[in-house]
């Protein structure tokens, strides 16, 4: 498996996980678990454009 497959993995996991145990998305989600989605968002897309760029080394 390559790199940009194992991270999309983990980033649907995390953001099954934050949907089903953390309840991300229901009625009364505060400020905090909102800017965590987020913040998990920005991680996988830099992790993305780092194992892209080096796997087309």
């Amino acid at each position: 498996m390559s790199k940009v497959v194992i991270i999309s993995i983990i980033y649907a996991i995390g953001i099954l996980l934050g949907a089903l145990v953390f309840e991300v998305w229901s009625a009364n989600t505060t400020f905090i678990k909102t800017m965590a989605v987020f913040i998990w968002t920005i991680i996988f897309l830099i992790a993305l454009f780092y194992a892209d760029k080096n796997e087309k080394k």
